[in-house]
C-alpha cells in the first residue's frame, strides 16, 4: 500500500483509512482539473521568489500537461493505496518530474490546496448554472410573450380569485429567476477569492507572492488574512448552497403549477405524449412524471444550506475534517439542479395551453374586481361599489365587464418583458 503524503513510520489502520476517506475519491475527481490550475500557478510564483529554478519549473509545467492531457482523455484516476485527488496529483508529478515534483508542496498545505481546487471549481459550476439558468429564463420569455393574450383563471387559497394570463405566469417565473440569479453573484463573489497560500490557515516563512497566484488563476481578489481563508471552507458552501436553494424554489414552484394544470380538473395545459408516463393497470393515464421528479429534486435542494449548517457551525477556527463532508452534501446537489435545468429547457417549449379556458361558465366571477373598479370610476365609493358587486354575485345578476384593460407596468396587458429581460441581463454581467 502507497503511503500517504502526510505518514511517516506508522501504517494507518485500514478501518481507519476506509472509514476518513470515505466517498472523497469520487467527488474528488471533479476537482482534478482545477488542482492543476491551482498547482501551475503555485509552481509559477515559486520560480518567481526564486523558490523554484527555471528547469524545475519547467519539468513541473510538463508534468501538469500530461496529467492535463489524461484528464480530458478520461484516463487519470486515483490508484489505490492514494489518498485524494491532490495526493495522487504530487505522487505522479514526482515520478514524471523527478526531484522538482516534491518541491511542488513548498509554501502551501493541502488545506489552502484543497480549498483553492473547491473556490475554482465552485466559480466554474456557478458561470455554469447561471448559463443554464439563462436559457430557461430565455424559454419563460418567450412562452410570455407567445402566449401574451391567453386568459389564465387566478387563484388565492386554491379559489378562484382574478383573471390572470399565461402570459403574466410565464413572466412571472422569469422574474423570480432574476432574484435567483441575485444570489448566484455574491455567492459567486464569496468563491471568487483566493485562498492559496494561506497554508493551513496561519500562512508560510516562505517569501511567497499570493497577488501573483490570485492573478494567474483569475481570481477577482484574495481571502486577505490567513486565519480566515481558512474559515471560507464550509462558509462558500453554504453561500452556494443557499443560492442553489433560491432557483430549487422558483423551479419546485413552478413544477407544482404545471403538474396541477395538467390535471383533468384544471386542463389548462398539455404535453405530448412521450413527454408523459402511463400506469401499469390504467390505460388513460398521462402522469407528469418529469415535473414531479424536478420538484421533489429541487425540494432536496432546498435542505442543503440547513444540512450545511449543521455540519460547520459548532466548529471553531482552524481546519475540521468535518469540512470533507460539504462535498458529498454540496455537488450532487449541484449536479440535480443542472439536471431540473436541463430537462425544462427540453421540454417547456412543448408545453400546448389551453386558449379557451375562461369561456366555461365557473370562471364568471374572476372578474368581480374589475366590475367593482369600473364602478369606482363611475364616481362610486369603493366600499359601496364592493358590497354592491357582493349582493350582484348573491342575486344572481351578476354580469361580467364587456373589456378586461389592465394598463399598469406588469399587469396582463403590459407585461413588462422588456424590463424584466433588462433586469437580468444587467445580473449576467456580474458573473463573469
Amino acid at each position: 500500500m502507497s503511503k500517504k503524503l502526510w505518514q511517516k513510520d506508522v501504517e494507518v489502520n485500514k478501518l481507519v483509512e476506509q472509514f476518513t476517506v470515505g466517498n472523497d475519491k469520487e467527488f474528488d475527481m471533479l476537482l482534478a482539473e482545477h488542482d492543476l490550475t491551482a498547482s501551475r500557478a503555485h509552481a509559477k510564483m515559486l520560480e518567481k521568489v526564486k523558490l523554484l529554478s527555471k528547469e524545475d519549473l519547467k519539468k513541473l509545467l510538463s508534468g501538469f500537461d500530461i496529467i492535463e492531457s489524461q484528464i480530458k482523455k478520461g484516463t487519470f484516476k486515483i490508484e489505490a493505496g492514494i489518498e485524494d485527488v491532490h495526493s495522487q496529483i504530487e505522487m505522479q508529478l514526482t515520478k514524471t518530474a523527478g526531484e522538482a515534483g516534491k518541491k511542488i508542496h513548498i509554501g502551501r498545505s493541502r488545506n489552502d490546496q484543497v480549498l483553492t481546487a473547491l473556490k475554482l471549481y465552485l466559480k466554474n459550476e456557478l458561470k455554469s448554472l447561471s448559463s443554464q439558468i439563462e436559457e430557461v429564463f430565455g424559454v419563460f420569455i418567450k412562452l410570455s410573450e407567445q402566449h401574451k393574450n391567453a386568459l389564465l383563471p387566478g387563484y388565492t387559497h386554491l379559489q378562484i380569485a382574478m383573471s390572470s394570463s399565461f402570459g403574466l405566469w410565464f413572466g412571472a417565473y422569469a422574474e423570480s429567476l432574476c432574484d435567483d440569479m441575485e444570489l448566484i453573484v455574491p455567492a459567486y463573489n464569496i468563491c471568487n477569492k483566493n485562498p492559496l497560500g494561506s497554508a493551513a490557515g496561519y500562512g508560510s516563512s516562505f517569501p511567497i507572492d499570493r497577488q501573483y497566484t490570485t492573478e494567474l488563476m483569475g481570481f477577482e481578489q484574495m481571502n486577505v488574512n490567513s486565519v480566515y481563508a481558512q474559515m471560507t471552507r464550509g462558509k462558500s458552501e453554504k453561500a452556494v448552497a443557499v443560492a442553489l436553494a433560491s432557483v430549487a424554489n422558483t423551479l419546485s414552484k413552478f413544477s407544482y403549477d404545471v403538474c396541477l394544470y395538467l390535471s383533468q380538473n384544471f386542463n389548462f395545459i398539455s404535453f405530448p405524449e412521450e413527454l408523459t408516463t402511463g400506469s401499469s393497470i390504467m390505460p388513460h393515464k398521462k402522469n407528469p412524471d418529469v415535473f414531479e421528479l424536478v420538484r421533489g429534486k429541487c425540494n432536496i435542494i432546498q435542505g442543503i444550506p440547513n444540512q450545511l449548517t449543521l455540519l460547520t457551525n459548532n466548529l471553531p477556527s482552524g481546519y475540521h475534517r468535518d469540512m470533507q463532508l460539504t462535498k458529498e452534501v454540496l455537488f450532487p446537489a449541484i449536479q440535480q439542479l443542472k439536471n431540473c435545468l436541463e430537462i425544462l429547457t427540453f421540454a417547456l417549449p412543448q408545453m400546448k395551453v389551453n386558449k379557451d379556458i375562461l369561456g366555461d361558465a365557473k370562471y364568471a366571477h374572476l372578474y368581480t374586481v374589475d366590475a367593482l373598479n369600473e364602478l369606482v370610476k363611475q364616481g362610486i365609493p369603493f366600499r359601496d361599489a364592493y358590497k354592491k358587486t357582493g349582493m350582484d354575485i348573491k342575486q344572481g345578476t351578476f354580469k361580467k365587464p364587456a373589456q378586461l384593460k389592465h394598463t399598469h407596468i406588469g399587469s396582463i396587458n403590459n407585461l413588462g418583458t422588456e424590463l424584466i429581460k433588462k433586469q437580468f441581463r444587467k445580473i449576467m454581467l456580474q458573473v463573469k
